[in-house]
């Protein structure tokens, strides 16, 4: 999203470790001073500090750069890499060239860790692996917006990536040493998926900025769809159809998009639209632009060209938190996926209607209709029913005692209308409805004193839940095949009663 997208200034890229940790896991013996040589006149950018990639009301794409002051550092003796490399801190590389798909690097740091995640289920875990540091990487951690990549570390699968100050954490659920050369690898159809959700919503922040003046103020790169949030109470379908026609222009247009450093003092600053940057930022300045559209602060990953954008479909505008609007869209591949679904889905209404995709609405309402005439015949005929059952058990041989009756159709108001109708003052009546052995509802009527005594146990019987009034106790049961078992409980009372008198 629009953001400040400061680059910190730093030489060391995160080689701040203890001097122990690198004798420890180097293994070499003796020490060696390494005196790093910085023009701290012209700090060395590396990426903006890490942000939360779900929603988070940003109205920019990242925080505050981060400033880290360079310092001698004592150590073990330096594995295959150098100070010189050391000393010349870049952007990561997935910042700098986002199409990048595999590169080499040096292991930095290995750290034991634990990740909570969540699964399909919606319980939360917690695994245990490690926090691994990489001389540079390929993997965009999460931050403005943007969810973090999936890749791989010599082929072990990195299941999150989050920024720590100036350097990146991979986690992954094995150890890998220090000072170790490894080949990463990125998940690139979910990196260019996200560079083109990305780079979609900078255009169409844009163009709704540059037509109507409506403002973003946060967004949220989705897994299915991106929602872009605007500082407007509502978006008219004519402002959205000229929104989705100017983005569609300018990417047949193939309109270049460019990532440029700019100095802090540099008064194209004042031109990049974003928030400002912050009191202590220190260091360039990351702007991606699209050329005569759009310059803004930002750490992302992006396309080079809109043309790899393909196509954008604004799906629609919802009504969002604070008198703001929700507009949702899709970019590029998503598309393509989304209108292969709708084929699909179209394809087998099609099938089911026997009408064609013209004919579809129609032929939905029609049923609608028809299902709400047979809904209120059939709760006319229970209603009937009800009556009828109602009289039946006033005259069987167990009224004056326990009554009962389950039924696999019917509903609360069904049971509720036989209570009516039988006025069980001085019998217990026990009705069910359900699957016979799995969940239902069930009814206890009867006087009231004995309800309210015998309602909870019942239910505690059942295996669910009630509450009742006035000679009633209802509710919902998961264990119908019990009802034997309630129906001896109620027999019991019964005859204790009438022991007692």
């Amino acid at each position: 999203m629009e953001g400040e997208g400061g680059l910190a200034s730093t030489h060391q890229r995160g080689y701040q470790s203890p001097s122990k940790v690198f004798k420890q896991l180097l293994g070499a013996p003796g020490r060696l001073q390494i005196a790093f040589s910085v023009n701290l006149s012209k700090p060395h950018p590396v990426p903006c500090p890490r942000a939360s990639a779900r929603r988070r009301a940003l109205s920019e794409d990242c925080p505050a750069g981060l400033s880290v002051r360079p310092r001698a550092v004592q150590c073990a003796r330096v594995p295959a890499f150098s100070a010189s490399r050391e000393t010349a801190a870049m952007a990561f590389r997935c910042q700098r060239d986002s199409y990048a798909r595999e590169f080499t690097t040096t292991v930095v740091s290995c750290r034991p860790a634990e990740l909570q995640t969540e699964g399909s289920n919606g319980k939360k875990a917690v695994l245990s692996g490690f926090q691994v540091v990489l001389e540079d990487t390929l993997l965009f951690p999460e931050g403005g917006g943007q969810p973090d990549d999936h890749g791989t570390i010599n082929d072990i699968s990195v299941l999150r990536v989050t920024r720590r100050g100036a350097q990146a954490d991979h986690f992954t659920q094995t150890a890998l040493a220090p000072g170790t050369e490894v080949q990463v690898r990125v998940d690139w159809e979910r990196r260019f998926d996200h560079m083109q959700q990305h780079s979609g919503q900078h255009l169409i922040t844009a163009v709704a900025d540059h037509l109507f003046g409506l403002k973003t103020t946060s967004w949220e790169l989705g897994r299915l769809r991106s929602v872009i949030e605007l500082d407007s109470p509502s978006v008219t379908a004519e402002q959205v159809a000229a929104i989705e026609q100017s983005v569609n222009e300018k990417i047949r247009d193939r309109l270049p998009v460019n990532v440029r450093e700019l100095s802090l003092d540099d008064p194209e600053v004042e031109q990049v639209r974003g928030r400002g940057l912050p009191d202590d930022h220190a260091g360039p300045v990351r702007v991606v632009t699209i050329e005569s559209v759009d310059s803004n602060m930002c750490c992302g990953t992006h396309v080079s060209n809109l043309s790899d954008l393909q196509v954008i479909k604004i799906l629609g505008t919802e009504k969002g938190k604070k008198n703001k609007t929700n507009l949702a869209f899709l970019a590029g591949n998503r598309v393509l996926k989304w209108m292969e679904r709708s084929h699909g889905t179209e394809k087998a209404l099609t099938t089911l209607l026997k009408c064609g995709a013209e004919d579809h609405v129609e032929a939905v309402k029609k049923l609608q209709n028809s299902t709400k005439l047979l809904q209120k015949n059939n709760l006319n005929l229970l209603r009937d029913l009800a009556v009828h059952i109602a009289h039946s058990l006033r005259n069987s041989p167990d009224w004056g005692g326990v009554v009962t009756l389950h039924r696999k159709e019917g509903d609360s108001e069904f049971m509720n209308i036989i209570a009516n109708e039988i006025g069980s003052e001085e019998t217990l009546l026990f009705l069910t409805v359900g699957d016979e052995k799995g969940a239902g509802l069930f009814l206890l009527a009867g006087p009231a004193e004995a309800v309210e005594t015998l309602g909870p146990r019942v239910a505690e019987v059942l295996e669910g839940k009630g509450a009742g009034k006035k000679g009633r106790f209802q509710g919902k049961a998961t264990k119908m095949s019990r009802r034997a078992e309630v129906q001896a409980l109620l027999q019991d009372y019964i005859s204790t009663q009438s022991a007692e008198e």
